[in-house]
């Protein structure tokens, strides 16, 4: 009876102790659960992890995992979801405050929609935690067609926006992140899109170092970001899912980076197949020697369909068994880090999505752009006008708000339902008529006038026209050939002329017009600023940007975005697209004078900047900010530096920035603490940075300061 006993106890002792070792025990150190997951897994399994649809392993109880999802502004792909203003329209709130709380509710939706997928055994791509969010390239140029997912052409602006993604996104609660950011594409990508799988980036190392690849710098050193995604383009003749310098030598050395390396989806496709439609690189001999490329170096993980090609090089001894399992450490460690194999699921609480859309709408208000406003006829008094005609391609386009890379609205405002939803709430000797039409397409000249537009049109005491382009003319690699436009990027940067003949149409019957621009960027408007009487940039605002853009046009909010981009002149010279030089190019680099500059914006108050001021011990600026206006308003200090000793440098270049209330009759003092970075100078024949003594000169508002450092 004692020996039963003894062997009981034994056995109890065992199983306890085998519990206490299996990876979904919750208070082992998560470096040891995953290495006792990996220790389990197979050959074939452990590869299955390395490409984007990781396999379920059925005998551990592992179910299925994708990772790829997006959330570029709001969960996408996954039925409905919020969707928020595109990223160039969050760049032009300039408060990355507030975009880091829009990601945070993001990450909570992601969460409410990863539980629901997982109840209901749905595995699949757009179903999980891990976004390839944010995208942080420069938008160099206005004609690219994917410069809408970016944060503007300016690289501090872009790694304080990326910033707040990632932290918004990866949120960590009890040790567990929410959902797990990318940022994308390393590096130097920014078009042709019709080109993206053959492109050969090439650029100068000034130009590498100062302009393309500080946002990624700043995102490794300043946050705990979990992936990098390389893109599809070679640089400077090698791609980049394959070029050591860059992932190697850059990114995990001189960086330090060392959590996850993911390719864009089929780029290493892109090395080796021959493609007699698509243009490619082909710089490897076959799928074998780009999967040894990739994944013998730093890469971890493939968005694609390589396995074969991995097990191939496996096989023939080119990707070691160590080099495999230091790649699957990593992958599995970030799936625990979510909580994936935890007994109970983190983050399972519904939140409340009426904040969210309340959030929606504060980002769609904020980012508008008024560019332009004659004889202040804005903000629009209703009472004034018996009769408005409401106008344009976009005027009731609910496609065009919600961008690219987006999900599928609950509920979505039109511009044109925004307006007529503000007039309904007016008292009833104050609702103006409204006329709705069309009025042309967005680029094509198919659409018929009814007959009496005309005549309606002369009815009417203002007309709203409301333009610009369509995320079904400009995005990623898009099929489109029209004029103006080719592959989803655009060939000029006018309005189209079909819509800017129909403003000179309207304009020439003598009624005052309001233009609102619908965009991804810049578009040159130079007769528009001169002839028409309102110009605002509402870019692609979201599922409440008809909401917004009414608050606006009608006064209830003060119109407080600024531009993340350079509005050129149709006169402006720019280089060739395909050049990836700085020269001319931005405000940073051009000599000059644009439409509308970079972090130009108007309201309906005024603001007076004085009193700057430098302290050398702590190199910090602050200067004084005055509403002399009779309105409230926001304002966004923006601080800018000249190194006047370096003729190769940036005009000037943004190193400050602070949006900021201002109460009528009042003033606000803002400060900058300036990184010691922008006062270093860029030495060509050593490809590195230097403190060279000597002048610069900082600029906010209209005023300059000039200091020695």
């Amino acid at each position: 009876m004692r020996k039963i006993f003894v062997s009981l106890i034994g056995i109890i002792i065992v199983f306890c102790a085998a519990a206490q070792q299996d990876f979904r025990n919750p208070d082992l150190p998560i470096d040891e659960r995953v290495q006792l997951l990996l220790d389990q897994l197979t050959l074939e399994e452990k590869l299955g992890m390395m490409e984007h649809q990781n396999p379920a392993i059925e005998r551990l109880g592992i179910p299925a995992y994708s990772w790829w999802n997006e959330a570029l502004h709001g969960v996408a792909r996954n039925g409905f979801a919020t969707v928020y203003p595109m990223p160039t329209a969050l760049a032009a709130t300039f408060d990355d405050k507030a975009v880091e709380e829009m990601f945070g509710m993001i990450a909570d939706e992601a969460r409410m929609k990863y539980y629901r997928s997982q109840q209901a055994g749905e595995y699949g791509d757009y179903t999980g935690l891990t976004f390839f969010t944010p995208n942080i390239n420069i938008f160099r140029d206005p004609r690219w067609g994917r410069g809408m997912e970016t944060y503007g052409e300016d690289p501090y602006l872009t790694a304080r926006m990326g910033t707040a993604c990632v932290n918004g996104l990866q949120q960590m609660v009890d040790g567990r992140y929410k959902t797990l950011a990318c940022i994308k594409h390393f590096a130097v990508h920014s078009g042709p899109e019709a080109d993206r799988h053959s492109f050969d980036a090439t650029v100068s190392g000034r130009a590498l170092w100062t302009t393309y690849l500080p946002a990624f710098k700043y995102i490794v050193n300043h946050t705990d970001v979990g992936m990098v995604m390389c893109g599809y383009n070679r640089l400077n003749g090698m791609p980049c899912c394959t070029n050591e310098k860059l992932l190697v030598n850059i990114l995990h050395e001189q960086w330090g980076y060392d959590r996850l390396f993911v390719t864009d989806c089929w780029a290493l496709n892109d090395c080796w197949e021959r493609d007699t439609v698509i243009p490619r690189h082909e710089t490897h001999a076959s799928a074998a020697d780009a999967a040894t490329a990739a994944f013998g170096s730093v890469v971890d993980l493939e968005c694609g369909s390589g396995l074969n090609a991995l097990k191939e090089a496996y096989d023939k001894g080119m990707v070691p068994i160590d080099i495999i399992d230091n790649h699957v450490f990593k992958i599995l460690k970030a799936r625990f880090e979510l909580g994936m194999f935890d007994p109970k699921q983190p983050f399972t609480e519904m939140p409340d999505t009426t904040l969210f859309e309340q959030k929606a709408l504060e980002m769609a208000q904020k980012s508008i752009v008024l560019l332009q406003n004659n004889n202040k006829i804005l903000p629009l008094e209703p009472a004034k006008y018996k009769n408005i005609a409401i106008v344009g391609p976009n005027a009731a386009d609910s496609v065009m708000l919600c961008g690219n890379y987006n999900g599928t609205p609950r509920h979505a405002v039109t511009i044109y339902e925004g307006i007529v939803n503000y007039i309904k709430q007016l008292p009833a000797k104050d609702r103006p008529h409204i006329y709705f039409d069309t009025a042309c397409h967005h680029v094509d000249g198919t659409y018929r006038l009814p007959n009496d537009f005309d005549k309606q049109i002369a009815k009417c005491d203002l007309v709203i026209f409301v333009g610009g382009l369509s995320p079904e003319l400009e995005g990623e690699e898009l099929k489109v050939e029209m004029q103006g436009f080719h592959g989803g990027d655009r060939t000029t940067i006018d309005l189209p002329r079909i819509q800017e003949g129909m403003l000179m149409k309207i304009k020439k019957m003598g009624k005052p017009v309001v233009f609102v621009l619908c965009s991804g960027g810049a578009v040159a408007l130079d007769w528009e600023d001169e002839n028409l009487d309102a110009v605002l940039a509402a870019w692609y605002g979201g599922q409440a940007a008809g909401t917004a853009l009414a608050d606006v046009l009608f006064g209830k909010v003060n119109p407080s975005g600024k531009l993340p981009v350079t509005f050129y002149s149709v006169g402006n010279y720019i280089p060739p697209f395909d050049s990836y030089e700085m020269e001319h190019r931005t405000y940073r680099y051009m000599t000059e004078t644009p439409l509308y500059p970079f972090g130009y914006g108007l309201s309906y108050t005024d603001f007076k900047h004085t009193d700057g001021r430098y302290d050398q011990n702590t190199h910090t600026f602050t200067f004084r900010i005055e509403n002399t206006g009779d309105r409230d308003g926001e304002e966004v200090a923006q601080l800018y530096l000249t190194n006047s000793g370096d003729p190769k440098s940036p005009v000037k270049t943004l190193v400050g920035y602070e949006r900021v209330f201002v109460p009528a009759g009042q003033s606000v003092w803002v400060s900058f603490e300036i990184d010691d970075d922008f006062f270093q100078t860029f030495v060509d024949g050593y490809q590195h940075f230097e403190n060279h003594p000597g002048t610069f000169v900082f600029h906010y508002g209209d005023q300059e300061l000039e200091v020695r450092y």
